[in-house]
């Protein structure tokens, strides 16, 4: 069976896979070209410096984004479509997710979420300051919750560990921990983020209301 012929895309998916699997700082352009089994120079023909390759992963990231906006709905429940869009990729590439926001993207891959977002924004009445800090707290707030969900350590990996014991906290000095020790320490992931996701949009309602 004939190999692949070498391209942009190959080298940018590998590039993907191995984030995925040991963390964006093992990118090196000599290990990528190890993994596709081919001689480190023939990379530079296609992707000329690890930087170009790095907003390569970010853009084809944020291309794999679907998102299924309803320009007649209302613009909250286009928010929420928006903002479980990105938050499914993200949970999708998560050590990927960190070099997308890691990255300042000018291509049209990179620009189009972020003007789907203002665009969305800014025709519910937000000003242009104030669609881009809710833009950045959506953002901040998806990423957030990523990294809770995937337990992700300072290289982003997984880790499989309780947080809090009942029986390890001394009720007298944490009377509230400890009698909430339980619910610390479950989690329902689909459910934090709905609930976050929902504030969010109700204190931008607000917001909204009191700038009228």
């Amino acid at each position: 069976m004939p190999t692949e012929p070498l391209s942009r895309g190959r080298i940018v998916a590998a590039a993907i896979g191995l984030i995925e699997r040991e963390g964006a700082d093992a990118v090196s352009m000599r290990r990528i070209a190890a993994d596709l089994g081919v001689g480190v120079m023939s990379l530079y023909n296609h992707v000329p410096s690890k930087d170009v390759l790095l907003n390569g992963v970010a853009e084809a990231v944020l291309s794999k984004i679907e998102f299924t906006d309803d320009p007649d709905a209302h613009w909250t429940d286009r928010v929420r479509m928006q903002a479980r869009a990105f938050r499914q990729i993200a949970h999708h590439y998560p050590r990927s997710t960190m070099v997308v926001v890691s990255r300042q993207l000018h291509s049209a891959a990179g620009l189009l979420p972020v003007e789907r977002a203002l665009a969305t924004l800014r025709s519910a009445g937000f000003g242009g300051a104030d669609a881009v800090s809710i833009l950045r707290m959506f953002i901040a707030y998806i990423v957030g919750s990523l990294l809770r969900e995937v337990g992700v350590t300072p290289t982003f990996a997984p880790v499989h560990t309780r947080t809090i014991k009942a029986d390890s906290v001394d009720a007298t000095l944490f009377p509230e921990v400890g009698s909430l020790a339980p619910l610390l320490d479950e989690c329902d992931h689909e459910a934090e983020f709905e609930f976050g996701l929902e504030l969010l949009i109700q204190a931008m309602v607000a917001h909204s209301a009191r700038s009228r």
